[in-house]
């Protein structure tokens, strides 16, 4: 049974080894993360070009997603590493500190003075404390504690329900935007954006270092909630940055947030990652918890098109054992999901053929017993709009442009197939097609398939050709 949901691995020290990798790969992984807050550009092109090197050997695509660090903002360092804090004590952010102690700290963000006032609340280390902004005065700003705990060095800050002014590129995010670009990254992921401008300024950055990347905005700010429908629009994909994104809002309104973004995404022909915690648990223990299996399996339920592990595969201590046991449930899920088409496409209005094609093919599908889809695509536009109708048919993309088997590993129940035909006459193309899905053993004689093409065979966004086949009768005839 082939997993519909598409996962996403970090990458990092607990996977370092070849051979752990390689298992990882055969274990499902689909997309490889790099996530750029750590480590140094040599350190992810070598990760990149092994991750390519070990699916080349196995015969797949595997994608790569560059995760920009983006405006971490972060408290200074202390004189003994970490303060423990009560409530009631009193704290100071001082922009002017070098190394604090139990009574203030440095900023790595001196912009926190002019961002808060008197009744703000500031949340550090993921909102494990809360501090009450009682005052603020020239560089320092005076609070008192509200849940304490052990404070360390480099914490990052949070203001609830959002309000921090700084941009989504920082300097180094546009240098690692051009190493992204010069590893051939598959998507970017730009973090903190909070308009649709932020994504455009990613992508033109990109674009001019001659990367041709798919732009993955990570909602996880309160400005972005405000404005998601145009970072939908001026994004390829999201990502549901579930971390940085509850501590804004708070926790109780993630999960309701998780449907809407991803059904607002499906609706624009947009992809969604799930992320944050899925597994967390994992990264000490062999299995995980009966909550992180219904909260992945609930992504799925929701029509996610991929679920991500973070720590789980790039420090855990089961990077392999994380990525089958999110397989098994992903797979387990899927078993629930009705094939449907929502009235909203019912109503939908086509400005191009390509999309129209797509969207009948999986019209067709859910009515018709077929088997299997192939789409033969240059750019992977066609499969991608088929993928947004919940269907149990799967979507082979069948190209020989190696980047667009890349991309469509995160598109759900799309999968990649390298297909370089003898010849470029239509009846011939589609019949050595039609022998590509028997041979991978997706389908066999007496099996319904359909085929879509364009016309002239080779040109992108063509598409402009259906056709149902029986599988066999060709040979017979």
């Amino acid at each position: 049974m082939l997993r519909r949901t598409k996962i996403v691995a970090t990458l990092g020290p607990a996977c370092s080894d070849p051979k752990v990798l390689d298992r990882m790969l055969e274990a499902g992984v689909d997309v490889v993360r790099l996530n750029f807050s750590h480590g140094t550009p040599e350190e992810h092109q070598q990760r990149c070009e092994l991750v390519r090197s070990l699916a080349k050997t196995r015969g797949r695509a595997v994608g790569v997603l560059v995760d920009l660090q983006g405006p971490k903002i972060r408290i200074g360092k202390f004189k003994d590493d970490k303060i423990t804090l009560k409530p009631g004590d009193p704290f100071i952010f001082d922009a002017t500190c070098k190394l604090g102690d139990q009574t203030r700290v440095g900023l790595d963000y001196p912009e926190l003075v002019r961002d808060v006032a008197r009744g703000a609340t500031l949340l550090l280390d993921d909102g494990r404390i809360e501090m009450w902004v009682e005052e603020v005065k020239d560089n320092e700003v005076f609070c008192k504690v509200v849940q304490g705990g052990v404070l360390s060095n480099n914490k990052g800050i949070n203001r609830k329900g959002g309000g921090l002014s700084a941009a989504a590129l920082t300097e180094k995010d546009i240098e690692d935007i051009k190493t992204a670009a010069m590893i051939k990254a598959d998507y970017l992921a730009v973090s903190f954006p909070r308009s649709a401008a932020d994504i455009q300024q990613a992508r033109e950055i990109l674009h001019a270092a001659g990367g041709r990347a798919w732009i993955v905005a990570k909602i996880e700010r309160t400005e972005a909630i405000e404005a998601l429908d145009d970072i939908l629009n001026a994004s390829d994909a999201i990502m549901v940055a579930r971390g940085d994104l509850g501590v804004e809002v708070g926790d109780a309104a993630v999960p309701a947030l998780q449907k809407r973004m991803i059904r607002m995404a499906r609706e624009k022909n947009k992809l969604t990652i799930t992320a944050t915690q899925m597994m967390e648990s994992m990264i000490e223990s062999p299995i995980p918890t009966r909550a992180e299996v219904s909260d992945v399996a609930n992504a799925v339920l929701d029509g996610t098109d991929a679920v991500m592990l973070s720590a789980e595969t790039a420090a855990g201590k089961y990077p392999v054992e994380a990525i089958s046991a999110m397989h098994r449930v992903c797979l387990e899920a899927e078993k629930e999901l009705e094939s449907s088409l929502h009235r909203g496409m019912l109503d939908h209005g086509f400005l191009r053929v390509d999309e129209a094609i797509a969207m009948s093919a999986a019209f067709t599908a859910l009515n018709l017993n077929i088997k299997a889809i192939a789409a033969m695509t240059q750019s992977g536009s066609t499969a991608l709009w088929m993928s947004r109708i919940s269907t149990h048919v799967p979507i082979y993309a069948l190209t020989p442009e190696v980047e667009t088997r890349r991309k469509v590993t995160l598109f759900r129940g799309v999968y990649p197939v390298n297909f370089r035909p003898s010849s470029n006459e239509r009846d011939r193309l589609l019949a050595e097609a039609e022998d590509e899905l028997r041979r991978r053993g997706a389908v066999r004689n007496g099996d319904l398939i359909l085929l879509t093409i364009g016309e002239p065979i080779g040109k992108p966004g063509g598409t402009n050709t259906l056709k149902i086949v029986r599988v066999g009768e060709r040979k017979k005839a």
